[in-house]
């Protein structure tokens, strides 16, 4: 959970995010969503849930490149051209999109799972992006427990305590439990949000578009 109520009586619009740490788009639709957010001064308060893009990843992962190639059918050429893309919208939006051809897409069920033990510590939001800026800009392996405690640790959590979260996997049925309420919503694709608990916003908008919904939800909320 994140977010700031400026001064005053006005009631924060609830937004849900739906996303997963190793999808492009969440992190692209984050940023402008945050730019929107700066830009109205309207309040908000946003709560991250999980999505899993590969639920059946194997361990060791596979090349990115290849995954993206074998799962939207599309060419070498057209993956470049995505990622040049992706690292051009990122770069606006002051995110590092550091590709390689080397880079490796991972399970990220522990990574969700470390996730909520951070929400019991109010800690989400900032081991989300920590996990963004790990996999797509450092293009660390998401699924290693180690480097998951590591990066549990650069946010001031305590490492001891997240290695034995993921070992012992305390938390693996509640995420799974809130990965199918948001699979029974009807969410099949993230970034998925939802604002007030009512209105889904699918896809990556720009900042214009978040902007328009955030003061048209603001307007009627004080009406």
């Amino acid at each position: 959970m994140t977010g700031a109520t400026p001064a005053g009586t006005d009631r924060p619009i609830r937004i849900d995010i739906v996303s997963d740490v190793v999808c492009p788009w969440c992190i692209i639709g984050y940023k402008q969503l945050e730019r929107a957010l700066a830009s109205t001064g309207v309040p908000a308060v946003i709560y991250w849930h999980p999505f899993e893009l590969n639920p059946t990843m194997p361990e060791e992962g596979e090349n990115l490149r290849d995954h993206i190639a074998a799962k939207y059918g599309t060419s070498v050429e057209d993956g470049r051209k995505a990622r040049a893309k992706l690292t051009a919208i990122g770069a606006e939006l002051g995110f590092t999109f550091n590709y390689t051809d080397d880079m490796r897409m991972v399970n990220t069920f522990r990574a969700h799972q470390l996730l909520y033990w951070a929400e019991t510590q109010a800690r989400t939001h900032d081991l989300e992006m920590a996990l963004f800026g790990a996999f797509f800009t450092e293009r660390c392996d998401l699924n290693d427990p180690a480097v998951l405690a590591d990066l549990a640790a650069g946010i001031g959590l305590d490492r001891s305590e997240a290695l034995a979260v993921l070992a012992d996997g305390r938390f693996a049925d509640a995420v799974r439990r809130v990965e199918s309420f948001w699979l029974a919503q009807g969410i099949q694709g993230v970034p998925a949000m939802v604002f007030n608990q009512r209105h889904l916003v699918s896809g990556a908008q720009s900042a214009d578009n978040y902007g328009l919904f955030l003061r048209q939800l603001h307007a009627q909320q004080a009406a």
